[in-house]
């Protein structure tokens, strides 16, 4: 039988594996460059940890693991009426306690719950771990994908967001890729609720306003409608989502509409906050990448303050970026009052970007520097001491399996992208040189040993 991978998973190979380093790389030089501490949390969580904190339709996506020892016999039929409780969307303890995670951001809140006693506020950590969904798999969806998050917890300062915006305008500035970092307040949301008859529409209104994009305006106004909100409330929300210009008139428009309501007012000096305190390094052209974005809603209801979403330009794929402020994520561990914000990068959607857009630098494939051939015993041993003190001085190098054909050999280098030979043959190891070709430009030199050794590869 031909071997499969389970569905929504995917096998990475080096040509793909050196592209995503390359990008954590890039991210995690970043995150550590502003002061961020790497943090790793289990694979699995207790399933009490996680039901209950995306939703209902979040839950049903949770990959559960099933106890050990149910292949004891006097279990199994305990077991059968276990399952018939799972498949109905309910959970027994006698058959799964744990699942896999299903995002970094509850994983989080549990260990800065667990830990806060600990912890030196504010608490300013970066993940990149892979996160599990039991969804359908399709274009660009996997059961199996790598999340990168950084976040702060322990301070309710408006520098965090300027620190995470400077973040995402220095990521994307050093992989190539031209971005319009979009932010909005929930603030200004909940004050357009409160316009519109009260807090409890907040969450009619952001679930449509978000779909604005995929569905367009007057299926909005549909679902808006269908909500319950009258004909009044919809002209108000249609107005809000009709306000555009530059950032400062957008702003000027927004003030008329909800500055009036303490609310929105406090959104909007949110986001005039964040513009007035760009460092002035990045003044030149950075403002043209910062825009606010009144359609930005973000679905999840934990955010309360500023939210962010990043896009990439020149291609059509949905957001590379996203995040915003919460104010109470560990209240559900039972430790209140523990404010925090957060972004996130979605490293596929970003290595698709940069294939698109041929952003990846050439020497990201290049591993092994140097091939040395095997000419024989003789030479191979001296090939051998001369690779083993390149790889003493950090060069990657490695020796030809077997004495073999030199077209055998040619045809390994190129096929691995390698872009040096060393070659040692009877004569080169009578005089103690060596020949090293540049695969690349087609050229060759006569070297001593130790001129091999100091060389610049």
């Amino acid at each position: 039988m031909k071997p499969t991978l389970p569905q929504g998973t995917r096998d990475f190979s080096a040509e793909v594996v050196r592209k995503r380093n390359y990008i954590f790389s890039t991210i995690r030089t970043v995150f550590e460059l502003y002061g961020f501490q790497p943090l790793e949390t289990p694979a699995m969580e207790n399933l009490d940890t996680l039901m209950g904190k995306y939703g209902e339709e979040g839950d049903k996506l949770i990959f559960k693991i099933l106890n050990n020892g149910l292949d004891n016999p006097a279990k199994h039929a305990q077991a059968k009426d276990d399952f018939e409780k799972i498949l109905q969307g309910k959970n027994t303890k006698e058959l799964t306690e744990r699942a896999l995670r299903y995002d970094l951001t509850i994983p989080f809140a549990r260990y800065v719950a667990t830990n806060y006693g600990q912890l030196t506020l504010p608490f300013k950590r970066y993940q990149i771990q892979p996160v599990w969904r039991a969804d359908r798999p399709q274009k660009g969806r996997y059961r199996e994908f790598y999340q990168c998050d950084a976040d702060i917890v322990g301070s309710n300062s408006l520098l965090n967001e300027v620190e995470l915006t400077n973040i995402y305008y220095t990521v994307f500035k050093r992989l190539g890729i031209d971005v319009e970092i979009r932010i909005n307040s929930r603030k200004i949301l909940a004050a357009l609720a409160e316009l519109c008859g009260g807090a409890d529409k907040m969450m009619h209104i952001t679930v449509a306003i978000d779909k604005l994009d995929k569905i367009g305006m007057e299926k909005v106004k549909e679902e808006l409608s269908q909500r319950g909100l009258n004909a009044a409330q919809i002209t108000t929300i249609e107005n809000y989502l009709l306000i555009e210009g530059n950032n400062e008139e957008k702003l000027s428009a927004l003030k008329k509409l909800l500055g009036h309501l303490d609310t929105g007012k406090k959104g909007i000096e949110e986001i005039e906050y964040i513009f007035n305190y760009l460092p002035s390094s990045f003044s030149n052209g950075y403002l043209d990448e910062l825009t606010t974005d009144f359609t930005l809603a973000r679905g999840l209801n934990y955010y309360t303050g500023i939210i962010f979403e990043v896009k990439a330009k020149g291609v059509k794929i949905g957001s590379i970026g996203g995040g915003g402020r919460y104010d109470d994520l560990t209240g559900l561990f039972g430790v209140p009052n523990v404010p925090g914000v957060g972004i996130s990068f979605g490293v596929d959607r970003i290595y698709d970007v940069m294939e698109e857009l041929k952003r990846f630098p050439g020497e990201v494939q290049i591993g092994t520097k140097v091939l040395f051939f095997n000419l024989g015993e003789a030479e191979s041993k001296v090939a051998f001491s001369l690779m083993q003190q390149l790889r003493d001085k950090g060069v990657a190098a490695e020796i030809f399996h077997e004495n073999s054909k030199f077209d055998k050999q040619f045809k390994y280098a190129d096929k691995k992208g390698i872009p040096y030979a060393v070659i040692i043959g009877s004569k080169e190891l009578q005089q103690e040189n060596c020949v090293l070709k540049d695969l690349s430009k087609g050229e060759q030199w006569i070297l001593n040993q130790q001129e091999l050794l100091k060389y610049n590869f």
